[in-house]
């Protein structure tokens, strides 16, 4: 059986980092503690022992006759402990003995003078350990050829710095428990927000997105979202993603509806011609006497060009939606509309045509496409409202853009399908039937003007209610920086 590795979670290193770290501050403040206490309590000791030499020296002095004499010892005030000797000239020792309390000195057996042997009579402070006795801290003198070497036990400041040892790593060790156990509970409570947006981040990890099922993603609480944490940010990054995500999905769903009912359509809008041709076909090829030859060819040439015209109109939208550059001239806008609405008086002469120009209203763009935009519009106004509908196309300057709008003073366009008025295949008539005898369109052509203007970085309103619609192109005057292209409806 496969065994997965062990890992380390934050918190335990978090914890392991703190508690390395405070080892070594108590550590380096323990050894600071005990080398200052060490050099005060030697210090003192030292203190001591140069007293207890020049007493010794002082009392050695009365009797300069007594070379290797320890008679001084006798006197009163010699601390219990002491250690005296007296040298010859070569450092050796002549005679020592040690001060007890209330007994006569004890003298020094010869191994323990030899311990002795060699200290230097220049006062300067040596640690000695005797055999039997333990460590001291000794010192000798020299004066006028009399020369004596004293010396104090340092058991105490060996024991007192043991005592010290031992008592800071009982507090440092008692101290980094409770250090530790205070650092994982406050760790533990600081990364608990970050669990959870990991719990989240895992949790929305095992959504199906592959599929588009997915309706509601879970979010990372608002507690978790807090900018004035570290796990605050993440939990709130992590939501800001969850919601790209779910838009994203959003518009792919609807992305994949608008291709599905693109692929309809266009289907729909191709087999249509292409039936009439095949059974206008059939008929000439029986050779039937129920059909003119002249009128099933007109049928054939009719729908030919009808599909001719929707599969152009396909291709340049194809071609705009890739973002292929369109031409790029300067236009005068004014002139082209005015072209544009005496084209449509003689499509639509049942319709009350009108025109108001502001000049000049030059832009910069492809005059064909922006003549194919205001053609659509008319053409729009022409087939969806009744006869003797007043049309009006207006051109102004505003600002820094030339504006084109289109209005009649027909039914309107019904609500609910304003919202998708630009949308590509939008009819009113919803069934796909066609009215018998008036070209209702494909449904492309708005969907074709958006897509121009888009490209001409303009916008593309309608505003719609009964009695009045009003169709506003914008687009930027020739020498003005362009801007993103939208389009809106109401």
């Amino acid at each position: 059986m496969t065994r997965r590795p062990r890992t380390r979670s934050i918190r335990a290193r978090l914890v392991l980092f703190i508690s390395a770290t405070l080892v070594v501050v108590c550590t380096a403040m323990a050894l600071t503690t005990v080398l200052v206490q060490r050099a005060a309590l030697l210090g003192h000791l030292d203190d001591r022992v140069a007293d207890a030499a020049e007493r010794s020296l002082g009392g050695a002095a009365l009797h300069p006759d007594d070379t290797d004499g320890l008679g001084f010892l006798h006197e009163n005030g010699q601390p219990a402990g002491l250690l005296a000797a007296r040298l010859a000239a070569d450092g050796t020792v002549l005679a020592a003995a040690l001060v007890h309390q209330d007994a006569d000195p004890e003298e020094l057996a010869t191994t323990q003078r030899a311990a002795l042997d060699g200290i230097r009579t220049d006062g300067t402070r040596h640690t000695v350990t005797v055999p039997g006795l333990g460590t001291y801290r000794v010192a000798a003198l020299d004066e006028d050829g009399v020369r004596v070497l004293t010396g104090l036990p340092m058991d105490d400041v060996q024991d007192m710095i043991g005592g010290m040892v031992v008592a800071e790593a009982a507090v440092a060790a008692a101290g980094l428990a409770v250090a530790g156990c205070a650092c994982a509970v406050v760790i533990r409570r600081q990364l608990r927000p970050l669990g959870r947006v990991a719990a989240t981040a895992v949790e929305v990890s095992r959504a199906p997105l592959d599929r588009g099922e997915v309706s509601a993603l879970t979010r990372v609480p608002a507690r978790d979202t807090d900018p004035g944490s570290e796990a605050g940010q993440v939990g709130a990054a992590l939501n800001r993603m969850i919601e790209h995500v779910e838009s994203s999905l959003a518009e792919r769903r609807r992305t994949e509806e608008r291709m599905r009912r693109f692929l309809a359509d266009a289907g729909h809008e191709l087999r249509t011609p292409l039936a009439s041709i095949a059974g206008y076909a059939e008929l000439m090829n029986r050779g039937t006497d129920r059909i003119e030859p002249v009128l099933a060819w007109r049928r054939v040439r009719s729908e030919s060009a009808r599909m001719t015209g929707l599969v152009e109109d396909l291709l340049l939208l194809a071609r705009l939606d890739e973002g292929r550059p369109l031409e790029s001239a300067e236009v005068d806008l004014a002139a082209l509309v005015a072209e544009v609405v005496w084209d449509a008086r003689a499509a639509g002469a049942g319709h009350d045509w009108g025109l108001e120009l502001d000049t000049p209203a030059v832009v910069l763009g492809d005059e064909a496409r922006l003549h194919q935009v205001v053609g659509n519009l008319l053409a729009n106004a022409r087939v969806h409202t009744p006869a003797g509908t007043r049309v009006v196309a207006a051109v102004t300057v505003s600002g820094t853009d030339c504006v084109v709008r289109v209005t009649d003073n027909g039914p309107g366009i019904p609500p609910a399908l304003l919202p998708t008025v630009f949308e590509r295949f939008t009819r009113a008539d919803v069934s796909r039937s066609r009215t018998p005898g008036i070209d209702s369109g494909s449904g492309l052509g708005l969907a074709i003007a958006t897509a121009i203007t888009a490209a001409h970085a303009g916008r593309l309103d309608v505003h719609s209610s009964p009695g009045r619609t009003e169709f506003t192109l914008r687009v930027p005057l020739a020498g003005v920086a362009p801007t993103v292209a939208t389009c809106s409806a109401s």
